[in-house]
């Protein structure tokens, strides 16, 4: 049997790497336990096995290496959205099975956002609804809510608009959308709408006074973790019928250019707010690192 032996010194940059990265982890795994003791109480909508323990996980770990100055307290709504998001995803691409599915999934977020009470038999609406009762509770909702309402607005609609291609598609030979309006859709990704949870959430006034314009910096970077999970689910995506920016192109090379070109972009773009937001424009350029790394060699969903 071979034996490491470690080595006499240990730097000290790599003691302390180490050590925030495992302070991170434990964010993480923190985040996770939470989510786990959430999805508990709705059994209905995290049922499957695309819903497993390495879901769970990796949503805590992507959150917890976006914002690691944040506590798990501090998190824990941000989680909580993201979560939401996979859930919205699963009840309208996979479970949905007509248009009227659909709407209902849509008119149910869309009424609870706007601050009625989900109907008993709707478990997503009542996860929205605690997700919104939430942030309700933080001084900058009654501002800000807004913002919160259209991200959701955005989102349902977004995925929506999937569902109607691919059925379409599949229903009756229709082709599918362009490139550029496959990627204007990119809110079916649920980036943005946590986004603005979290900002929310742990945003300071600047942030606050800033929002606007971090959302639309974050739709960019949206936009490029949409193509840069494309990319590495392209065969599970084939598998399971879903949409795909490769589907939509001729050279895989087009893709990888038209991120080279967003990344280039949000770097303009997250300039201007490193000084009043510091924390924020890391906390989205974190996003796309994470994403990058990420996906090289990993996926959320389980099986399904």
């Amino acid at each position: 049997m071979n034996v490491v032996t470690p080595p006499s010194t240990v730097l000290p940059d790599q003691l302390s790497a180490a050590a925030e990265q495992g302070r991170i982890c434990a964010l993480a795994a923190q985040g996770q336990r939470d989510l786990q003791r959430h999805a508990d109480r709705y059994p209905d909508l995290f049922a499957g096995r695309a819903f497993d323990a390495t879901l769970f996980s990796s949503i805590a770990l992507a959150i917890a290496f976006g914002a690691p100055w944040c506590t798990a307290e501090q998190l824990r709504v941000t989680n909580r959205m993201v979560l939401w998001g996979f859930a919205l995803d699963w009840r309208i691409d996979y479970l949905a099975t007509s248009r009227a599915d659909v709407d209902r999934v849509v008119a149910g977020a869309l009424a609870v956002a706007e601050g009625a009470s989900p109907d008993a038999d709707d478990p997503l609406g009542r996860l929205l609804a605690g997700l919104r009762d939430d942030l309700a509770e933080s001084p900058a909702f009654a501002e800000s809510g807004d913002a919160w309402r259209a991200a959701v607005r955005r989102t349902v609609t977004a995925m929506a608009r999937e569902w109607d291609w691919k059925t379409a598609r599949d229903r009756d030979g229709a082709p599918l959308p362009g490139f550029t309006e496959y990627l204007a859709n990119a809110d079916n990704l649920a980036c943005t709408v946590v986004n603005v949870a979290h900002w929310i959430r742990t945003g300071d006034a600047e942030t606050h006074r800033r929002l606007d314009r971090l959302v639309t910096v974050s739709d960019e970077v949206q936009r490029v973790l949409r193509l840069v999970n494309d990319l590495a689910t392209y065969e599970r995506d084939l598998e399971w019928g879903d949409l795909n920016a490769l589907l939509l192109v001729d050279d895989r090379a087009e893709v990888d250019q038209r991120i080279v070109e967003l990344v280039e972009r949000c770097t303009e773009l997250l300039a201007p707010l490193s000084g009043g937001c510091p924390l924020q424009a890391a906390y989205l350029a974190r996003q796309i690192g994470f994403s990058s790394g990420f996906y090289r060699s990993a996926d959320f969903w389980g099986p399904r």
